[in-house]
């Protein structure tokens, strides 16, 4: 094979993102979340608070300042902050900003779909959990579905020295640096770049991170839960037991006649069946093999939040919102058990 033909094969093997030059960032899945969460919280947050006050308006003399123009301007600060500097340091705040304003900015979707501009619009809540939904299903096919390319992995230790070539390494950075560049292997310009990352002097000075200190207080707590060893069987009875409940709740409301549309009823139905079909499932297949039998607890809970819950929103508005807030709980315990049992199986295996 002349060199030609192995620079061609090469370049068929590689994924078109590279080939345009765009190497996912290996901490973007953190940074989606983090907006996405934002937004959900902001949107819960703005109704209750606004509720709460008995829906004040912002201004006078025919003038109503909503809360989509400060949602608006968020996102411009996001915008700003996060094409003004290089390196991986403001991300964490411009996608906390982002959600933060894309919250204000979505909330107020039932005045641009109607022609009465009616901010109570019945399927507001619905279409809101779709758009967060939606965007977090392109988030998950984008870092989700495809191994990371080592090259990826070596542009993210880049990207760490960016920051760090100009105010030093915090410890956790020159940790997440490294990392990455074990992961890039004999990439070309591993080497260059384990050189560079070792000339990087040390500096304790970091920007707070919030977020970051939230996330592992929360998974610390999630780990310090599964250890007993009830509460994941616990978790998974909550789920079937909330999903009956709410199922139940909404059958019993279009039974009397509350407007709700039939479809929306039996895709409800229909959806809280299969998160206690797939449940079955796990629990006759955690007996063999646990981690698989957690698969599929994860994939019950999966189905109830993208599914079942949106169906809920659509007949129950805003009161759908516990239902969402207990599979978020089910999902994170589950997710750190499967992750605990992942990896007492990996060290068994490399004792074996």
């Amino acid at each position: 094979m002349t060199p030609r033909q192995a620079d061609a094969g090469a370049r068929r093997t590689t994924h078109v993102l590279l080939r345009l030059g765009l190497p996912r960032d290996p901490r973007a899945p953190r940074h989606l979340g983090t907006f996405l969460v934002a937004t959900a919280a902001t949107v819960l947050v703005t109704r209750a608070l606004l509720a709460a006050t008995g829906y004040p308006q912002l201004g006078g003399d025919g003038l109503h300042i909503a809360h989509v123009l400060w949602g608006g301007l968020l996102m411009a600060v996001a915008f700003l902050l996060l094409l003004s500097f290089a390196g991986p340091t403001l991300r964490p705040l411009g996608a906390l900003v982002g959600g933060i304003g894309f919250g204000l900015f979505v909330d107020e979707v039932g005045k641009f779909v109607t022609s009465d501009n009616d901010y109570f619009y019945e399927p507001t809540a619905a279409i809101i959990y779709a758009t967060v939904v939606g965007l977090g299903v392109v988030a998950d096919t984008l870092h989700g579905r495809r191994p990371r390319d080592p090259r990826e992995a070596l542009a993210g230790a880049v990207d760490e020295a960016v920051a760090g070539v100009v105010g030093g390494f915090t410890p956790a950075a020159r940790h997440r640096a490294e990392a990455r560049v074990a992961d890039a292997g004999d990439t070309p310009g591993a080497r260059e770049t384990r050189a560079l990352l070792r000339s990087i002097e040390e500096d304790h000075a970091e920007l707070p991170d919030p977020v970051d200190a939230l996330a592992s207080g929360v998974v610390r707590v999630l780990h310090t839960l599964v250890r007993a060893r009830f509460v994941p069987w616990l978790a998974v009875a909550v789920l079937v037991g909330t999903s009956a409940i709410t199922v139940t709740a909404a059958v019993a409301g279009w039974w009397e006649g509350d407007g709700s549309p039939g479809w929306v009823v039996a895709g409800a139905l229909v959806a809280g069946a299969a998160s206690v079909v797939l449940c079955g499932v796990g629990l006759a297949r955690v007996r063999h093999d646990v981690v698989e039998g957690y698969r599929w607890f994860r994939r019950a809970v999966l189905v109830s939040l993208l599914v079942t819950q949106f169906f809920l929103f659509r007949i129950s508005q805003w009161d759908a919102s516990w239902g969402l807030l207990v599979d978020l709980l089910v999902l994170g315990v589950v997710s750190a058990e499967l992750e605990v049992l992942r990896r007492r199986r990996e060290e068994h295996g490399a004792a074996a």
